[in-house]
């Protein structure tokens, strides 16, 4: 049984959009992060000439990850710049030529099927494909693990309000995202794919059956819409009855959302560098929300512009959504392979909150076990705090969500996270 609730999802607002690729900027930001790492040494300088899915820098940790050009032209600073967490990171601010040079071109690959897995990961590490459902965590990573593949799960449950970039490859890319399964599947071995798919979803459910035929090891699976059914160890034990401790993989499950399917789908076809996304610009402050295509290094305010503008003046900026996702306070952030979203909305005054009444749906509706209430009374009794496990918080919100006195127990479990692990270093 899954535990968690249903939500009011929001996502007609940008579906009803047709998906349309945005208009280069002319300066196009790219901080020097690699998944959590912002210790990024870049030898380059100012001035210096850069081309499309050239390698800008690369991280010295165990991922061994790159950070990559989306555009050609000249790199005009490198300096401290906000990134999607209100941090200042160093990012390389690059004049765009729009001549979108690359370096090393090829051509399409004619069987994608063809390669070895060992092939394979090494395309993802080259290309910079990495998690699209908001985590960047290192693809190539994830599959070279020495560990056996039996199946496959491919998530396309976007449990997140008002996000359907997922929504947009699953409903206009469905012959490719199989292929790309298909090929994964052949080169590790693996012996099913399932495509999990919420139940209320019966277009993108039609529209893939249609293509199905030919690959009778790739399963359409229906789940609930229940919230947060698409966390991976959620799925995993959903789909295959099976309890998970830390991660899938104990169970030679392999899980992908299917925006990384799709984009490893265009690193094995094409051989070149990811250098940008789908996102979904939505909210009610948004005039016309709607999918787009976005290059990385691409400014929120930017893209704003490009689409129309905003209803309000008075707003706050969510980046990947209002469950999962964080608020920033400037609208000049640059958009990442780790941003699914952003929503904006208008800013109702902050709603008064009150002393917690001992209701317990906190306790009730989180998916881990936690007991919300509980961290956030003895988050400064560090070892009373470990006891209650805070560290176990997937932070998906649905604490905050569902607390009739309003009290943000999201931020209060976030922040005893941070107690119990500084406790740790010491």
């Amino acid at each position: 049984m899954i535990r968690g609730t249903k939500l009011i999802n929001n996502k007609n607002m940008s579906i009803k959009k047709t998906f349309k690729k945005i208009v280069d900027a002319d300066y196009i930001y790219i901080p020097l992060v690699t998944y959590k790492n912002k210790n990024i040494y870049c030898d380059l300088k100012i001035g210096d000439y850069v081309y499309k899915g050239q390698v800008l820098a690369k991280s010295d940790d165990m991922y061994n990850c790159k950070v990559i050009s989306s555009v050609s032209g000249t790199i005009k600073d490198i300096k401290p710049w906000i990134y999607i967490d209100n941090t200042m990171v160093n990012t390389i601010i690059i004049e765009n030529d729009f001549l979108n040079k690359e370096k090393f071109k090829k051509g399409a690959k004619k069987n994608i099927s063809k390669y070895t897995s060992s092939e394979i990961i090494k395309l993802m590490k080259d290309n910079g494909v990495v998690g699209m459902s908001g985590s960047a965590y290192p693809t190539h990573f994830k599959y070279g693990m020495d560990l056996k593949i039996n199946k496959l799960i491919v998530n396309a449950v976007e449990d997140e309000v008002y996000i359907t970039s997922d929504f947009t490859n699953l409903n206009d890319k469905p012959s490719e995202i199989l292929e790309a399964i298909d090929a994964l599947m052949q080169a590790f071995k693996i012996g099913e794919c399932v495509i999990a798919i919420k139940d209320f979803n019966e277009i993108g459910i039609k529209d893939f059956i249609n293509y199905m035929g030919t690959y009778p090891n790739i399963k359409i699976k229906k789940v609930p819409d229940k919230y947060p059914v698409g966390y991976e160890k959620n799925l995993a034990s959903y789909i295959y009855d099976v309890k998970i401790k830390k991660n899938p993989m104990e169970r030679s499950i392999m899980v992908n959302n299917i925006s990384t399917i799709y984009e490893i789908y265009r690193v094995l076809k094409y051989e070149r560098p990811i250098t940008g996304r789908i996102i979904t610009i939505s909210g009610n402050a948004v005039k016309n929300p709607q999918n787009i295509y976005v290059k990385f290094g691409t400014l929120l305010s930017d893209i704003i512009k490009n689409i129309g503008g905003l209803k309000y003046k008075d707003i706050v900026i969510i980046v990947n959504g209002p469950m999962m996702g964080n608020s920033v306070s400037s609208m000049d952030i640059p958009i990442t392979a780790s941003v699914i979203g952003i929503t904006i909305q208008k800013n109702y005054k902050d709603e008064k909150t009150h002393d917690c009444i001992n209701c317990g749906k906190c306790v009730n509706v989180c998916p881990v076990r936690l007991a919300p209430t509980y961290i956030k009374k003895y988050k400064n009794h560090k070892n009373i705090l470990k006891l209650l496990n805070p560290n176990k918080c997937i932070r998906c919100g649905l604490c905050s969500y569902i607390c009739p006195s309003k009290i943000d127990l999201r931020r209060d479990v976030i922040d005893a996270c941070e107690v119990v692990k500084n406790e740790d270093k010491y």
